[in-house]
């Protein structure tokens, strides 16, 4: 049995998001275990890095698998780019050592949430960003992401109301920067739990409204209220960046 490594990206505008579920088979997941299946002529189960919400996008997501082939991961990478939909994209594959599990082995994610923070109209990308034309206070927001940084326990950042397992995280760095009249904020961390991300940023950016304090962060936190924080961002101004082992 060989154990696979495999990049992707993919759009996931059309798709109920990464994870199978019972209602539907319009996952990332299900696409890609439904080829792999075919193309191996075996059960496959596949394994990401993390589950992307539906609407969110990745830039790099990696998942694993094991098969018995006789494929090399060049024919097996080819088949993959031929048949895979136009919406998910197959980056590379390679054979990994027998004990890597894409989410066990992963040591910190990094998410991109895009703004596009004008009164412009962005026609292209309108897809892949959240239109916000009302002035933010960048100054605030900053003060506010530095407050968020370090381990804490997430649940006020967290829409699942029923988490059985820890909401402790450690949120490694947040950073701000606008690249003309698009913002970029940038999460990394050990890992995120569910809606974290959209949730982080829409505190955020209730603070770049004035709408709330910088100082409330701390507060926040420990509250481990979810009505404490702010709104659910859009899913699809954010996107699955990088993924490190």
């Amino acid at each position: 049995m060989r154990n696979f490594k495999l990049s992707l990206c993919y759009d996931g505008g059309r798709y109920k998001g990464w994870q199978k579920q019972g209602n539907t088979d319009n996952t990332i997941q299900d696409k890609l275990e439904g080829l792999l299946s075919r193309l191996l002529a075996q059960p496959v189960e596949v394994a990401g890095s993390g589950r992307t919400d539906a609407g969110v996008h990745a830039r790099l997501q990696v998942c694993s698998f094991r098969a018995e082939t006789a494929l090399s991961c060049e024919e097996l990478l080819a088949a993959l780019r031929q048949y895979l939909p136009e919406d998910i994209g197959a980056l590379a594959l390679e054979e990994a050592e027998p004990r890597f599990h894409a989410r066990l082995s992963c040591r910190e994610k990094s998410y991109v949430y895009r703004i596009w923070n004008s009164t412009e109209p962005q026609v292209f990308a309108r897809n892949y960003c959240w239109i916000l034309p009302e002035a933010l206070d960048i100054g605030a927001m900053e003060e506010a992401a530095a407050l968020l940084g370090g381990e804490h326990d997430f649940s006020a950042f967290c829409a699942n109301k029923h988490l059985k397992k820890s909401a402790v995280r450690n949120l490694h760095s947040v950073t701000i920067t606008r690249e003309g009249p698009e913002l970029r904020l940038r999460f990394t961390g050990d890992g995120f739990l569910y809606h974290m991300v959209r949730i982080l940023t829409g505190t955020l950016v209730e603070v770049g409204l004035h709408q709330r304090e910088a100082r409330e962060m701390p507060a926040i936190l420990a509250s481990r209220d979810r009505s404490r924080a702010g709104f659910t961002a859009p899913a699809k101004g954010l996107i699955l960046w990088e993924v490190r082992y």
